[in-house]
């Protein structure tokens, strides 16, 4: 089969209706390599990058209340900061570059999807959506 590992998408694919920051931007915990209260941070496995997390949610008004928060991984060499917030809004929109999206089988058995971007930016007013340019990175376990 020519798809293996993930999948290269638009932002646009993943968030028509567009997504806001909900969260601290985090470094993700290598569960294999940390021991004891020894803290060692998460690397792409492709890339050698560090993996960082950030909680968003989906603007989309069709997905259920419990599906709306989900986790995206950034992959960069410094913790990645969020863009500034929008005045009068509750939460900052934010849009990434270079997604791709790694199905899994989760816990209960369900479809699940890996999500993992290069860049997070403000959203560009009015412009086309760019396009995903990014080589896919592997998921980390």
């Amino acid at each position: 089969m020519a798809l293996q590992g993930p999948i290269p998408v638009g932002f646009d694919q993943v968030f028509p209706h567009g997504c806001y920051v909900v969260g601290e931007v985090e470094a993700v915990k290598d569960f294999d390599a940390s021991t004891n209260g020894r803290f060692v941070q998460s690397r792409d496995k492709s890339t050698g990058e560090l993996v960082w997390q950030v909680a968003v949610m989906d603007a989309d008004p069709t997905v259920k209340p419990g599906q709306k928060t989900v986790a995206v991984k950034i992959l960069a060499p410094v913790q990645p900061v969020p863009p500034a917030p929008m005045p009068g809004l509750p939460f900052t929109p934010v849009e990434f570059d270079h997604l791709t999206v790694t199905p899994y089988v989760n816990g209960t058995g369900r479809l699940a999807y890996s999500i993992k971007v290069r860049a997070m930016r403000a959203p560009r007013i009015g412009a086309a959506p760019a396009k995903n340019t990014a080589t896919p990175a592997k998921d980390v376990a």
